[in-house]
């Protein structure tokens, strides 16, 4: 945050004349200048709804710019949507700001909110804002559109499953590291990389048409790989088998690897961090092919991890053995 200047404005201010461009002459936002939004029917679609928060010095770090904190506030809500198989529509901010705030600083938040409601095709519908001791808080509320009953959940996988995973497991718990400036061992460039993974999730929105025919659960790796797979497994009352060993990882996170004295520990490391935004979903065999293509196609890699078998929680195995994990990720206060 900046610190106090002659530059300060209210509340009134940021909505007239940030956010309110922002809501891009939707109807639905009736100007920002009521207490409510309304949201019309669409027939043949279901509405789906779901919150993230982000707070200072919790999911992001005190210096990182506001608009990649603007920024990373929206990816990580359209994150579930992506692991949903839904499609963007729109949003409902609130934001708690600290005493300190300039106006400069808002003007960052609304520029980063500009550019990815931009990139991602959808717009504010409404909100609060509010002033706090601190630190910086801000929650939004985001909705997007699906087929009805076409909602990928986290309660249908089925034994025989597959367990697939998007992208690569580990960039965002190393990249927090590399922003800190703990990463010593890692070159300038990967650590820039990392942090870039951090800071700025990649929502797999793209996937949504493939997962929503093949996939018969999903979620989002948000709190880890291992955790979020516990999550699919507690819900649909089966175990997920986790191959570490098959774990995908980026050119800078083998790096990382290959200099740690022990290999599963760092892979275990990897597979708990949390902040990655990729999807793990479970589909059956003759599914793994149509929707690895289909990733491909947008330039994304599905990898096989694991399977999915009668029982309960979650089971890593390491070079064929089963290996007992601690801790299955990030836990929320």
């Amino acid at each position: 945050m900046s610190g106090p200047d002659d530059d300060r404005f209210d509340e009134f201010d940021w909505i007239e004349q940030d956010l309110k461009p922002l809501a891009e002459g939707a109807p639905e936002a009736l100007g920002l200048v009521d207490d409510a939004a309304v949201i019309p029917a669409r027939p043949g679609f279901d509405l789906v709804i779901s919150k993230d928060a982000i707070v200072e010095g919790v999911h992001f770090l005190p210096d990182d710019p506001l608009d990649l904190v603007a920024r990373k506030l929206l990816r990580v809500n359209l994150s579930d949507l992506a692991a949903k198989g839904a499609a963007p529509y729109g949003y409902f901010l609130a934001v708690a700001w600290p005493g300190d705030t300039t106006r400069a600083d808002r003007r960052a938040f609304t520029e980063g909110l500009k550019a990815d409601q931009a990139a991602f095709g959808l717009r504010l519908m409404g909100g609060d804002t509010v002033s706090t001791p601190g630190p910086f808080t801000a929650s939004l509320t985001i909705l997007g559109w699906i087929p009805t009953g076409a909602l990928v959940r986290r309660d249908a996988a089925r034994a025989g499953d597959v367990v697939l995973v998007s992208g690569t497991i580990g960039d965002g718990g190393l990249g927090l590291r590399a922003a800190q400036g703990t990463l010593p061992t890692l070159s300038d460039d990967e650590q820039l990389a990392l942090a870039d993974r951090y800071r700025l999730p990649r929502p797999r929105l793209g996937l949504g048409p493939a997962l929503r025919v093949g996939a018969h659960a999903s979620a989002d790796v948000s709190d880890g790989l291992i955790a979020d797979a516990g999550r699919i497994a507690a819900a649909s009352g089966v175990r997920l088998t986790i191959d570490l060993d098959r774990t995908p990882l980026s050119a800078s996170a083998k790096h990382w690897l290959d200099g740690q004295p022990d290999r599963l520990a760092g892979l275990i490391d990897l597979a708990t961090a949390g902040d990655d935004y990729e999807i793990i979903c479970t589909t059956p065999p003759d599914s793994v092919a149509p929707l690895r293509s289909a990733a491909a196609l947008l330039g994304v890699e599905l990898t096989e991890i694991g399977a999915v078998t009668d029982g309960v929680g979650v089971r890593a195995v390491y070079r064929g053995a089963e290996t007992p994990i601690t801790r299955a990720g990030y836990r929320h206060g």
